[in-house]
């Protein structure tokens, strides 16, 4: 497949959606619509056999959700994902982790964007204050015991599909 033009649809500090113009192998021509958006980072908190995930509510499910801390750096800056890692744990939790361990790299929505992710387990935990951005102001956090954490997403009360695959992840031991 073949980019033969692309224009910017829409766009605002937290995503830019483009509208290609393409060629398949065969000469026929179409459009692709993508949605640009930053790569983001998970955290798994590992505490007590237990982990800390974060609820907030997610306005186009117009439901309150569960799921792993995650986030991407705000419009204009930088750093490695270990450093988002660690910015995303203080802010959504409080909590600043004696250990980290990358588990890996993820794609989110692969038919629609190229956004990615990396995969965290923070260990070794001290608490502290979080530093939550205005769109967090309903979050809350809670640790729940591994077997708890292991019925929400069975029962589908954990939805988020990076959280799901972050979990898998670890619980294959996979290792960066």
């Amino acid at each position: 497949m073949r980019t033969l033009s692309s224009r910017v649809v829409y766009s605002n500090p937290w995503l830019t959606l483009r509208e290609d113009q393409i060629e398949r192998a065969d000469g026929s021509r179409g459009i692709y619509s993508v949605i640009d958006k930053p790569d983001f980072a998970l955290v798994i908190p590992l505490e007590n056999d237990g982990f800390h995930l974060v609820e907030e509510y997610r306005y186009p499910l117009g439901e309150r959700r569960w799921q792993f801390p995650q986030g991407a750096f705000p419009d204009g800056v930088t750093g490695t994902p270990s450093e988002l890692a660690a910015a995303e744990l203080v802010e959504e939790t409080g909590f600043t982790a004696g250990r980290w361990e990358r588990l890996g790299y993820l794609n989110c929505a692969h038919g629609i964007t190229g956004q990615g992710y990396d995969v965290f387990l923070a260990t070794e935990l001290t608490a502290g204050e979080p530093r939550r951005e205005l769109t967090e102001q309903d979050m809350r956090q809670e640790w729940f015991p591994r077997a708890e954490v292991e019925r929400m997403l069975r029962d589908g009360v954990i939805t988020d599909d990076s959280s799901l695959a972050a979990y898998l992840l670890f619980t294959m031991g996979a290792r960066a």
